[in-house]
């Protein structure tokens, strides 16, 4: 038995892999510790959407590395760097001795004993041992299934696709991932059903864009996508309350999708819907094949057929050739639409994306103006938004102790807000109402209206 740490960087897909790792690893009879100098094996989950992420888990690593002059320690890369890196990380960590690619995560349990393995039959001094898996793996999208629970778990996250085939050029992601796969229906329905019988009231459906679900595997039914006919099976699961998504793309999102949201009362109210830029010069040189025209219009559409939908994005500042007017165009566009929210990023270099050879490239000075100009703006929504919910009754389903006051409980709302407020262990895991008094903008603060 071993004791295993897993620190995960990066998206929601990764949060979903580290998860299956810790499942793998438990079933064998292994322990977690959230304590990095308790354990046996480190395992960082990577991370290489922006160069800030994969500096933290190098400079993680090399810290960590200081272990094993105390004891013999297992130390383990997973995920986007180590698919993109691989060998050379290496070179540049004595220390490592995994390496292990997107693709090969069912197979990062069985590395970690034979590492394990070589510890015990090895000196104290003659440590180095590395394992180096970042092939591609057939049907790989499949094993990433089982769930890793404490018995209080109301939402879960469900991976129901691997990759992405759209190549946006300042992206890392079809080289990390690789290309579009997809799973059948029956398996995500039956996971979600065990989950549902074990107290999940909400999922969240996962894939890099998660809207093309099965566009190359399944055919369009009644004229509806297979994306939208994973909705309605999981829509018909006694017991769960709530379906979300992310993330989607612009041009995956047809009127089918639209039309579910006002037909399926258990799809919730909130759409993060990626933008990156609001100039149409920029749209094309970054490959998002749609016109900031073709964004409004989609908002329109969405907001017109449920007009308490919750819209946020995602927005890159300073992409190589972004001149003040394409930047302006940006700014105007998110302050046109109104986000709930958004997430804005300063255009990173990813090594072998077609951006990082542009030419062009913003400065770093501007980047950081950009940057701090247009979350004035995004925060300034956010607060409009939130104060428009004070004295108003909202539904929520409690996940548990807030983050950031234990002595609390916590929700979210059908539109994805998070609403604090003082209960009991009687309310977590339910859906109730919850009368708001306060809101800071991105968090709302209520007492809950009538429980029995």
């Amino acid at each position: 038995m071993a004791r295993i740490f897993i620190k995960t960087y990066g998206c929601q897909m990764n949060e979903r892999d580290s998860e299956q790792v810790a499942q793998m690893l438990v079933a064998r009879g292994h322990v977690m510790t959230l304590d990095a100098e308790d354990a046996d094996v480190v395992l960082l989950n990577t991370c290489s959407v922006r160069d800030l992420a994969e500096q933290k888990a190098l400079g993680k690593m090399g810290m960590l590395g200081a272990l094993s002059r105390q004891r013999p320690v297992v130390y383990g890369f997973l995920g986007c760097m180590a698919q993109s890196r691989g060998q050379s990380l290496l070179d540049t960590l004595p220390h490592l001795n995994l390496v292990i690619g997107t693709q090969k995560f069912h197979r990062v349990a069985e590395y970690v004993e034979q590492a394990l393995a070589h510890r015990t039959a090895q000196r104290r001094d003659d440590l180095r041992f590395s394992i180096v898996d970042v092939a591609e793996e057939s049907g790989s999208q499949n094993s990433i299934r089982d769930h890793q629970f404490d018995g209080r778990e109301v939402s879960s996250f469900v991976s129901i696709m691997q990759g992405c085939n759209m190549h946006c050029t300042f992206c890392i992601v079809p080289y990390t991932r690789g290309a579009e796969r997809s799973r059948p229906i029956p398996e995500i329905v039956d996971e979600i059903r065990a989950l549902v019988e074990r107290g999940v009231k909400e999922v969240t459906l996962l894939g890099q864009i998660v809207n093309l679900y099965g566009r190359h595997e399944f055919p369009k039914q009644d004229n509806k996508s297979p994306f939208v006919q994973l909705i309605e099976a999981v829509h018909e699961i006694d017991g769960l309350e709530r379906i979300r998504f992310t993330s989607p793309h612009p041009i995956g999102f047809r009127q089918d999708l639209v039309d579910a949201f006002k037909r399926l009362p258990k799809l919730v109210e909130h759409v993060h819907l990626p933008l990156q830029s609001g100039s149409n010069c920029i749209l094309k040189r970054m490959h998002r094949t749609y016109t900031a025209e073709k964004y409004l219009a989609l908002v329109d559409v969405i907001r017109n057929r449920c007009p308490d939908m919750a819209i946020t994005t995602d927005v890159i500042v300073g992409f190589p050739g972004e001149t003040d007017e394409d930047y302006q165009q940006t700014r105007q566009l998110v302050d046109e639409v109104g986000f709930d929210n958004a997430f804005v990023f300063k255009y990173s270099t990813r090594k072998d994306t077609p951006a990082a050879g542009m030419k062009d490239q913003v400065p770093e000075p501007i980047k950081e103006e950009r940057n701090h100009d247009l979350l004035d703006v995004v925060n300034a929504w956010s607060r409009r938004r939130g104060e428009a919910f004070v004295g108003r009754e909202v539904e929520i389903l409690c996940e548990g102790p807030s983050k950031t006051n234990a002595s609390r409980l916590s929700g979210r709302t059908r539109g994805n807000k998070i609403v604090v407020f003082e209960g009991s262990d009687r309310h977590i895991g339910k859906l109730f109402r919850v009368r708001i008094h306060r809101s800071t903008g991105y968090t709302l603060y209520g007492n809950p209206v009538i429980f029995s």
